[in-house]
């Protein structure tokens, strides 16, 4: 009997939000154009949302915004994007 193996869905985006040069978030999504919308009604300011590389599975996308955060604020001592504590 063999195994079959799970085929895994790749249907989550990574992208940031920026404001000029300065990136105000990080996020996962598997609609950008409903996130975009969520976020103008909410009054998020941003001149510009950036998709990061393809589809990815869920956990990839929950691994790269953790990491990505990670990184962002060891390099800017100790804060996170101005919108990522939402």
């Amino acid at each position: 009997m063999s195994e079959k193996k799970q085929k895994v869905e790749r249907n989550y985006f990574r992208y940031t939000l920026k404001r000029g040069n300065k990136i105000v978030y990080f996020g996962i999504t598997n609609n950008l154009k409903r996130r975009v919308s969520e976020f103008k009604q909410a009054g998020l300011k941003f001149t510009s949302m950036s998709k990061i590389g393809p589809a990815v599975s869920r956990q990839s996308a929950l691994n790269w915004e953790r990491s990505s955060k990670k990184k962002y604020k060891k390099s800017h001592k100790g804060e996170l994007p101005e919108y990522s504590n939402r």
